[in-house]
């Protein structure tokens, strides 16, 4: 799920002897370093996935032999007889934009509209391991496949052009790609699925921030975690997760969601923010 949440470029950079200006050097320490490599060169990540993705064709499976059965807190009664969708976030979900953190981090910059777009419009994302193969047995199984995203309503084109250059399933008869800023929606994806719940039964969502399945604004850590028991029927059976660790709105629950503050000031938050093991004297 592409938001504003992204980690800042800060960093304390590291004292490399001996190296001249303008030869090679060490980068500096960033948050996003480990994260992201991990995305990209982890076969454990990778593994994740593809688990991930295999569950969920066996809880589709599930949801579509039992009419009663809904992946949406907004869907209403009499929805049995409805034709069933299934709902994919698409960053970091079915895209993989991990070569935009990568340079994020080599050029030493924090997440911009200004780079971002560029991004999103040059078509390059990766495929999440996995997604394409569930949403092409979502399709052969009859079910329309809805993409949620919150990147921007002018980035739609450039968004379908890197879905179909991928090969992913994507209805032309009928708007399935669903942005940001189209329609007066916001950044809360609860008015798309309401939108979608009116004329289909939603049996799966997939997404890989909590605000993929439910409204969580503002959510403290101690929300969030509640939010988990408050949703237990529904994680790894309706709801299915994809491991994000390199953004998402986990960590502007550390610093409060105030983007105003440094770099340095996020950090300090998010490192009070942990549990430490102190070793005895």
């Amino acid at each position: 799920m592409k938001t504003v949440f992204r980690t800042s470029a800060f960093a304390v950079a590291l004292v490399v002897g001996g190296l001249a200006l303008g030869h090679s050097a060490q980068a500096e320490e960033n948050d996003l370093t480990n994260a992201t490599l991990w995305t990209q060169t982890a076969v454990e990540f990778k593994a994740n996935a593809l688990a991930a993705y295999k569950l969920a064709e066996i809880m589709l499976d599930k949801g579509l032999a039992d009419k009663g059965w809904t992946a949406a807190t907004e869907q209403k009664d009499g929805f049995g007889d409805m034709p069933p969708a299934v709902i994919l976030d698409i960053d970091e979900t079915v895209l993989d934009n991990s070569a935009y953190e990568a340079w994020l981090i080599k050029a030493n910059k924090g997440y911009s509209s200004k780079t971002w777009g560029p991004f999103v419009n040059s078509a390059t994302s990766k495929a999440i391991p996995g997604s394409k193969e569930f949403i092409d047995y979502a399709h052969s199984r009859g079910v329309e496949v809805f993409y949620v995203s919150n990147r921007k309503a002018p980035e739609e084109e450039g968004t379908r052009k890197n879905l179909k250059n991928l090969g992913y399933y994507v209805n032309d008869k009928i708007d399935t790609v669903l942005m940001r800023g189209e329609n007066d929606w916001g950044s809360d994806k609860s008015a798309r699925r309401v939108h979608v719940a009116k004329d289909y039964r939603i049996v799966l969502q997939v997404g890989d921030n909590l605000s993929d399945f439910v409204t969580a604004r503002d959510a403290t850590i101690a929300d969030r975690a509640a939010l988990i028991d408050t949703y237990k029927d529904y994680w790894a059976s309706k709801w299915i997760t994809i491991a994000n660790p390199m953004y998402g709105s986990w960590e502007a629950a550390a610093f409060g969601y105030n983007f105003k503050l440094s770099g340095d000031e996020k950090r300090k938050m998010k490192l009070d923010s942990m549990s430490y093991w102190e070793p005895k004297e």
